[in-house]
């Protein structure tokens, strides 16, 4: 029976001891290479610790393939995206060449320890390493041609130029032409403005909507769009209610101040090649549909973070609503993922 959910945004749980023999030498061989971590932490919060401490279970699990695929199994789901977990912290990193090594021996890790599994069901999101564009470029490349991932991840938070600058434009050009979309996806919390927070539920109600708030202003009054009319992009993880506010700003400020653009940032928004994450009890999702288009959101596990009855419990919910017809709620559970990652 076919299903009729595609997952867009599901994560490993990759540890350093798994990627090592996936690594260039002569990394892969020195024994002194797991005295310390491969990914920078993401702002000093251990969120394994805290769960533990909150009674929320027994930490975080790390499914392998074989359990990724008994959870679409159990709740009803084509195809699943997997992003990484510690590489959420990938634009921190500061060494340029540990970038470039380390993001392809977790590339080529999740290809043999997860998409080969499952081809047609476990697909991958590639670290690239932006912090050397010529070598990301090349990683990029590799990923899509010989590893047969979906796209990119663009790292929220961490580089040490926004995504709007044109630095970034070889990668943006070989996506394009590579058909391969480029995932914003944030986690880390430092350097957003609220560092003083002390307590982690604090700086997650902020962290994944104000790093991609900040991304998408760079993306769009710097013209990515206008000079890469075929780039597909997505914004992950901080739901859809912060869409409409942004339209409305960006286009006052390219309206009042001019930003050099040809069109408003809501028309290069509203294109059929930018889609959004959304949670799926958000009162505010009929207004953002409204604002954009109902071909522009999808849903998300974002299993294992968070539980499998938790998942189970919000499609239901979901297919009950009132406020969205039938034909939206279809293409928010599957066609959208499926147009965006081209499955």
């Amino acid at each position: 029976m076919k299903r009729a959910i595609i997952d867009a945004d599901g994560h490993v749980i990759e540890r350093d001891e798994q990627i090592k023999p996936y690594l260039d030498e002569p990394y892969r061989s020195h024994p002194d290479l797991l005295n310390v971590p491969f990914f920078p932490t993401l702002d000093g919060w251990n969120r394994a610790a805290r769960r533990i401490a909150d009674g929320k279970g027994k930490g975080m699990p790390a499914p392998d393939a074989k359990a990724w695929l008994g959870f679409l199994d159990a709740a009803g789901v084509e195809a699943t995206v997997l992003f990484p977990t510690n590489g959420l912290a990938f634009g921190l990193i500061k060494d340029r060449e540990w970038a470039a090594v380390l993001a392809r021996g977790y590339n080529t890790f999740l290809q043999e320890e997860f998409l080969k599994a499952a081809p047609t069901r476990l697909k991958g999101i590639a670290l690239i390493p932006l912090q050397d564009i010529g070598e990301a470029v090349k990683e990029l490349r590799r990923a899509v041609t010989a590893l047969r991932m979906v796209g990119a991840i663009l790292p929220a938070v961490g580089l040490r130029r926004p995504l709007g600058d044109p630095y970034y434009d070889p990668v943006y050009e070989e996506a394009q032409r590579l058909g391969a979309m480029l995932a914003v996806h944030g986690a880390p919390a430092q350097g957003l403005g609220f560092d003083f927070f002390e307590r982690l539920v604090e700086a997650r109600a902020l962290s994944h909507p104000f790093a991609q708030m900040i991304q998408l202003t760079s993306i769009m009054l710097n013209g990515v769009l206008e000079r890469f009319p075929d780039l597909r992009l997505a914004f992950m993880e901080a739901g859809a209610g912060w869409v409409p506010f942004m339209l409305e700003r960006l286009d006052r400020e390219a309206k009042n101040r001019g930003a050099g653009l040809r069109s408003l940032p809501s028309e290069e928004l509203r294109s059929d090649r930018i889609f959004f994450h959304c949670e799926l009890d958000e009162r505010m999702l009929p207004v953002a549909v409204d604002a954009l288009s109902a071909g522009q959101f999808f849903c998300a596990s974002d299993f294992p973070h968070e539980p499998t009855h938790e998942f189970l419990e919000s499609v239901t919910a979901f297919q009950t609503r009132t406020d969205l017809s039938d034909a939206v709620k279809a293409r928010i559970m599957y066609d959208n993922a499926k147009r965006l990652y081209r499955l």
